[in-house]
Protein backbone atom coordinates (compact mmCIF):
# COMPACT_ATOMS: atom_id res chain seq x y z
CA UNK A 1 0.00 0.00 0.00
CA UNK A 2 1.19 3.52 -0.72
CA UNK A 3 -0.26 6.53 1.06
CA UNK A 4 -0.51 9.92 -0.63
CA UNK A 5 2.43 12.21 0.07
CA UNK A 6 2.61 15.76 1.31
CA UNK A 7 5.46 18.22 1.72
CA UNK A 8 6.86 19.82 4.84
CA UNK A 9 8.91 22.64 3.39
CA UNK A 10 11.13 20.75 0.92
CA UNK A 11 10.72 17.39 2.70
CA UNK A 12 8.33 14.84 1.18
CA UNK A 13 6.56 12.53 3.64
CA UNK A 14 3.47 10.32 3.81
CA UNK A 15 0.22 12.24 4.33
CA UNK A 16 0.03 10.77 7.83
CA UNK A 17 2.87 9.87 10.19
CA UNK A 18 3.20 7.79 13.35
CA UNK A 19 3.85 9.26 16.79
CA UNK A 20 5.92 6.78 18.81
CA UNK A 21 5.99 8.41 22.28
CA UNK A 22 3.23 6.28 23.80
CA UNK A 23 5.21 3.14 23.09
CA UNK A 24 7.58 4.08 25.91
CA UNK A 25 5.83 6.54 28.23
CA UNK A 26 2.75 8.51 29.28
CA UNK A 27 -0.04 6.11 28.34
CA UNK A 28 0.48 3.11 30.59
CA UNK A 29 2.64 0.03 30.23
CA UNK A 30 4.38 -0.61 26.95
CA UNK A 31 5.01 -3.76 24.96
CA UNK A 32 8.14 -3.57 22.83
CA UNK A 33 7.19 -6.55 20.69
CA UNK A 34 3.82 -5.07 19.74
CA UNK A 35 5.33 -1.59 19.35
CA UNK A 36 7.96 -2.81 16.89
CA UNK A 37 5.29 -4.77 15.04
CA UNK A 38 3.23 -1.57 14.87
CA UNK A 39 6.15 0.36 13.37
CA UNK A 40 6.73 -2.40 10.82
CA UNK A 41 3.03 -2.44 9.93
CA UNK A 42 3.10 1.34 9.51
CA UNK A 43 5.93 1.04 7.01
CA UNK A 44 4.08 -1.75 5.20
CA UNK A 45 1.03 0.54 4.92
CA UNK A 46 3.08 3.36 3.43
CA UNK A 47 3.62 5.50 6.52
CA UNK A 48 7.09 7.01 6.17
CA UNK A 49 7.25 9.68 8.91
CA UNK A 50 8.17 8.27 12.33
CA UNK A 51 8.33 10.67 15.28
CA UNK A 52 10.23 10.27 18.55
CA UNK A 53 12.29 12.45 20.94
CA UNK A 54 15.30 12.17 23.21
CA UNK A 55 13.14 12.57 26.34
CA UNK A 56 10.55 9.91 25.51
CA UNK A 57 11.20 7.21 28.06
CA UNK A 58 14.55 8.85 28.86
CA UNK A 59 15.98 7.80 25.48
CA UNK A 60 14.35 4.37 25.48
CA UNK A 61 11.91 5.34 22.72
CA UNK A 62 14.68 6.37 20.35
CA UNK A 63 16.38 3.03 21.01
CA UNK A 64 13.12 1.20 20.31
CA UNK A 65 12.55 3.06 17.05
CA UNK A 66 16.16 2.45 16.08
CA UNK A 67 15.77 -1.30 16.55
CA UNK A 68 12.52 -1.29 14.58
CA UNK A 69 13.99 0.46 11.53
CA UNK A 70 17.47 -1.08 11.61
CA UNK A 71 16.97 -2.98 8.35
CA UNK A 72 14.42 -0.56 6.83
CA UNK A 73 16.14 2.81 7.21
CA UNK A 74 15.63 3.79 3.58
CA UNK A 75 11.84 3.56 4.02
CA UNK A 76 11.76 6.07 6.87
CA UNK A 77 11.69 9.83 7.28
CA UNK A 78 13.02 9.88 10.82
CA UNK A 79 12.13 12.74 13.16
CA UNK A 80 13.35 13.30 16.70
CA UNK A 81 13.71 16.22 19.09
CA UNK A 82 15.89 17.92 21.68
CA UNK A 83 15.58 20.77 24.14
CA UNK A 84 13.44 19.69 27.10
CA UNK A 85 15.31 19.59 30.41
CA UNK A 86 14.24 19.48 34.04
CA UNK A 87 15.54 21.72 36.79
CA UNK A 88 14.49 20.88 40.35
CA UNK A 89 11.63 18.84 38.96
CA UNK A 90 10.35 21.66 36.74
CA UNK A 91 10.33 21.31 32.95
CA UNK A 92 12.29 23.97 31.13
CA UNK A 93 14.19 24.33 27.85
CA UNK A 94 17.84 24.48 26.88
CA UNK A 95 19.15 25.60 23.52
CA UNK A 96 22.83 26.55 23.76
CA UNK A 97 24.92 25.40 20.80
CA UNK A 98 27.03 22.89 22.72
CA UNK A 99 23.91 21.23 24.10
CA UNK A 100 22.23 21.07 20.68
CA UNK A 101 25.25 19.27 19.23
CA UNK A 102 25.54 16.95 22.23
CA UNK A 103 21.86 15.97 22.03
CA UNK A 104 22.12 15.29 18.30
CA UNK A 105 25.13 13.02 18.73
CA UNK A 106 23.40 11.13 21.55
CA UNK A 107 20.23 10.68 19.49
CA UNK A 108 22.19 9.42 16.49
CA UNK A 109 23.81 6.82 18.73
CA UNK A 110 20.54 5.68 20.31
CA UNK A 111 18.78 5.50 16.95
CA UNK A 112 21.72 3.71 15.33
CA UNK A 113 21.69 5.97 12.26
CA UNK A 114 24.14 8.34 10.59
CA UNK A 115 21.66 11.17 10.09
CA UNK A 116 18.28 12.45 11.30
CA UNK A 117 15.86 13.57 8.62
CA UNK A 118 13.93 16.13 10.69
CA UNK A 119 15.37 17.43 13.96
CA UNK A 120 13.03 19.52 16.10
CA UNK A 121 13.63 22.00 18.86
CA UNK A 122 11.17 20.39 21.28
CA UNK A 123 10.68 23.41 23.52
CA UNK A 124 12.16 26.84 22.96
CA UNK A 125 14.94 28.42 24.99
CA UNK A 126 13.75 31.96 24.29
CA UNK A 127 17.01 33.59 25.34
CA UNK A 128 18.96 31.65 22.71
CA UNK A 129 16.75 31.23 19.63
CA UNK A 130 19.38 32.57 17.24
CA UNK A 131 22.15 30.53 18.86
CA UNK A 132 20.05 27.36 18.73
CA UNK A 133 19.21 27.81 15.09
CA UNK A 134 22.79 28.66 14.20
CA UNK A 135 23.76 25.33 15.75
CA UNK A 136 21.05 23.52 13.78
CA UNK A 137 22.36 25.10 10.57
CA UNK A 138 25.80 23.73 11.41
CA UNK A 139 24.33 20.26 11.95
CA UNK A 140 22.77 20.44 8.48
CA UNK A 141 26.11 21.50 7.04
CA UNK A 142 27.81 18.59 8.83
CA UNK A 143 25.31 16.11 7.39
CA UNK A 144 24.05 15.00 10.81
CA UNK A 145 20.53 16.30 10.10
CA UNK A 146 18.73 17.04 6.85
CA UNK A 147 16.09 19.51 8.01
CA UNK A 148 15.24 21.43 11.19
CA UNK A 149 11.90 21.99 12.85
CA UNK A 150 10.44 23.65 15.91
CA UNK A 151 7.74 22.59 18.34
CA UNK A 152 5.08 24.48 20.31
CA UNK A 153 6.42 27.89 19.30
CA UNK A 154 4.57 31.16 18.82
CA UNK A 155 4.50 33.12 15.58
CA UNK A 156 7.20 35.63 16.58
CA UNK A 157 9.54 32.86 17.71
CA UNK A 158 9.03 30.96 14.46
CA UNK A 159 10.00 34.09 12.54
CA UNK A 160 13.15 34.52 14.67
CA UNK A 161 14.22 30.95 13.98
CA UNK A 162 13.35 31.08 10.28
CA UNK A 163 15.47 34.20 9.84
CA UNK A 164 18.56 32.20 10.86
CA UNK A 165 17.86 28.92 9.07
CA UNK A 166 14.76 27.63 7.24
CA UNK A 167 12.18 26.05 9.54
CA UNK A 168 10.92 22.99 7.69
CA UNK A 169 8.09 22.08 10.05
CA UNK A 170 6.26 23.19 13.16
CA UNK A 171 5.07 20.42 15.46
CA UNK A 172 2.25 21.50 17.76
CA UNK A 173 -0.93 20.05 19.20
CA UNK A 174 -3.83 20.56 16.80
CA UNK A 175 -7.17 18.82 16.89
CA UNK A 176 -10.89 19.50 17.04
CA UNK A 177 -10.55 20.44 20.70
CA UNK A 178 -7.12 22.16 20.54
CA UNK A 179 -7.17 25.13 18.16
CA UNK A 180 -4.56 27.43 19.69
CA UNK A 181 -2.38 27.68 16.58
CA UNK A 182 -5.18 28.77 14.25
CA UNK A 183 -5.29 32.57 14.80
CA UNK A 184 -1.58 33.40 14.31
CA UNK A 185 0.74 30.40 14.12
CA UNK A 186 -0.91 28.48 11.27
CA UNK A 187 -1.10 31.56 9.01
CA UNK A 188 2.55 32.36 9.77
CA UNK A 189 3.56 28.85 8.72
CA UNK A 190 1.52 29.12 5.51
CA UNK A 191 3.15 32.48 4.73
CA UNK A 192 6.69 31.16 5.28
CA UNK A 193 6.22 27.80 3.55
CA UNK A 194 6.55 25.83 6.78
CA UNK A 195 4.81 22.48 7.15
CA UNK A 196 2.68 21.71 10.20
CA UNK A 197 2.84 18.37 12.02
CA UNK A 198 -0.06 18.14 14.47
CA UNK A 199 0.53 15.84 17.41
CA UNK A 200 -2.37 14.44 19.44
CA UNK A 201 -4.76 15.00 16.51
CA UNK A 202 -7.15 12.63 18.29
CA UNK A 203 -7.13 14.69 21.48
CA UNK A 204 -4.93 12.13 23.28
CA UNK A 205 -7.47 9.47 22.36
CA UNK A 206 -10.45 11.41 23.71
CA UNK A 207 -11.94 12.18 20.31
CA UNK A 208 -12.18 8.48 19.46
CA UNK A 209 -14.93 8.15 22.06
CA UNK A 210 -13.07 5.40 23.91
CA UNK A 211 -12.63 7.43 27.12
CA UNK A 212 -15.78 8.21 29.05
CA UNK A 213 -14.49 8.17 32.63
CA UNK A 214 -11.27 9.10 34.43
CA UNK A 215 -11.37 5.64 36.00
CA UNK A 216 -10.31 4.22 32.64
CA UNK A 217 -6.93 5.95 32.91
CA UNK A 218 -4.55 3.51 34.53
CA UNK A 219 -1.38 3.97 36.52
CA UNK A 220 1.25 5.92 34.62
CA UNK A 221 -1.28 7.51 32.26
CA UNK A 222 -0.45 11.22 31.98
CA UNK A 223 -4.01 12.09 31.00
CA UNK A 224 -5.15 11.61 34.59
CA UNK A 225 -3.24 14.81 35.41
CA UNK A 226 -4.50 16.91 32.50
CA UNK A 227 -7.29 19.42 33.27
CA UNK A 228 -9.51 18.34 30.37
CA UNK A 229 -9.71 14.80 31.72
CA UNK A 230 -10.60 15.77 35.27
CA UNK A 231 -14.04 15.54 36.90
CA UNK A 232 -16.58 18.06 35.68
CA UNK A 233 -14.31 19.07 32.80
CA UNK A 234 -14.35 15.55 31.40
CA UNK A 235 -18.11 15.33 31.78
CA UNK A 236 -18.57 18.61 29.92
CA UNK A 237 -16.15 17.64 27.16
CA UNK A 238 -17.98 14.41 26.46
CA UNK A 239 -20.55 16.54 24.62
CA UNK A 240 -17.88 17.19 21.98
CA UNK A 241 -17.31 13.47 21.49
CA UNK A 242 -21.01 12.71 21.22
CA UNK A 243 -21.32 15.23 18.40
CA UNK A 244 -18.30 13.80 16.57
CA UNK A 245 -19.63 10.27 16.96
CA UNK A 246 -23.00 11.27 15.55
CA UNK A 247 -21.39 12.92 12.51
CA UNK A 248 -19.09 9.93 12.02
CA UNK A 249 -22.02 7.53 12.08
CA UNK A 250 -23.71 9.52 9.31
CA UNK A 251 -20.53 9.18 7.23
CA UNK A 252 -20.00 5.50 8.04
CA UNK A 253 -16.60 5.96 9.69
CA UNK A 254 -15.30 6.01 13.24
CA UNK A 255 -15.15 9.17 15.35
CA UNK A 256 -11.36 9.00 15.32
CA UNK A 257 -11.22 8.76 11.55
CA UNK A 258 -13.48 11.77 11.19
CA UNK A 259 -11.36 13.78 13.64
CA UNK A 260 -8.20 12.88 11.73
CA UNK A 261 -9.76 13.78 8.40
CA UNK A 262 -10.66 17.21 9.80
CA UNK A 263 -7.02 17.90 10.68
CA UNK A 264 -5.80 16.63 7.32
CA UNK A 265 -8.25 18.94 5.56
CA UNK A 266 -6.43 21.98 6.94
CA UNK A 267 -3.94 21.96 4.07
CA UNK A 268 -1.57 19.94 1.92
CA UNK A 269 1.26 21.11 4.18
CA UNK A 270 -0.40 19.54 7.26
CA UNK A 271 0.74 16.02 8.27
CA UNK A 272 -0.77 14.70 11.51
CA UNK A 273 1.10 12.09 13.56
CA UNK A 274 -1.51 10.13 15.54
CA UNK A 275 0.27 8.08 18.15
CA UNK A 276 -0.45 4.46 18.92
CA UNK A 277 1.35 1.37 20.16
CA UNK A 278 -1.08 -1.14 18.66
CA UNK A 279 -1.51 -2.32 15.08
CA UNK A 280 -5.31 -2.30 15.31
CA UNK A 281 -5.49 1.44 16.00
CA UNK A 282 -2.76 2.18 13.49
CA UNK A 283 -4.77 0.53 10.73
CA UNK A 284 -7.88 2.52 11.65
CA UNK A 285 -5.87 5.75 11.59
CA UNK A 286 -4.26 5.04 8.24
CA UNK A 287 -7.67 4.44 6.67
CA UNK A 288 -8.45 8.09 7.45
CA UNK A 289 -5.49 9.34 5.39
CA UNK A 290 -7.57 9.23 2.21
CA UNK A 291 -10.88 10.29 3.75
CA UNK A 292 -12.10 13.53 2.16
CA UNK A 293 -14.69 15.71 3.87
CA UNK A 294 -17.29 17.93 2.28
CA UNK A 295 -17.34 21.66 2.96
CA UNK A 296 -20.49 21.11 5.01
CA UNK A 297 -18.85 18.43 7.15
CA UNK A 298 -15.83 20.65 7.78
CA UNK A 299 -18.08 23.53 8.83
CA UNK A 300 -19.97 21.28 11.22
CA UNK A 301 -16.75 19.94 12.74
CA UNK A 302 -15.22 23.42 13.01
CA UNK A 303 -17.95 24.29 15.49
CA UNK A 304 -17.53 21.17 17.60
CA UNK A 305 -14.52 22.12 19.69
CA UNK A 306 -15.66 25.62 20.63
CA UNK A 307 -17.02 24.46 23.98
CA UNK A 308 -13.95 22.62 25.27
CA UNK A 309 -13.48 22.96 29.03
CA UNK A 310 -10.06 22.99 30.70
CA UNK A 311 -6.50 23.86 29.67
CA UNK A 312 -4.30 21.47 27.74
CA UNK A 313 -1.79 21.15 30.59
CA UNK A 314 -1.45 21.98 34.28
CA UNK A 315 -0.43 25.60 34.81
CA UNK A 316 3.36 25.10 34.94
CA UNK A 317 3.47 23.13 31.69
CA UNK A 318 0.94 25.39 29.99
CA UNK A 319 3.45 28.25 30.33
CA UNK A 320 6.01 26.34 28.22
CA UNK A 321 3.96 26.24 25.02
CA UNK A 322 2.83 28.69 22.40
CA UNK A 323 5.42 31.41 22.98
Amino acid sequence: MSLPTRTLGELTVSAQGLGCMGMSQSYGAGNDTESIATIHRALDLGVTLLDTANVYGGGVNEELVGRAIADRRDEVVLATKFGIVWQDGVQTARGDAAYVTQCCDESLARLGVDHIDLYYQHRVDHERVEETWGALAELVEAGKIRYAGISEAGAATIRRAHAVHPVTALQSEWSLWTRDIEPEVAPTCAELGIGIVPFSPLGRGFLTGSITSASQLGEGDMRANLPRFEGDNLAANLRIVETVKALAEKRGVTAGQLALAWVQAKGEHVVPIPGTKRRTYLEQNVEAATLELSAEEITELDAVGAGVVGDRYPEALQRTVGR
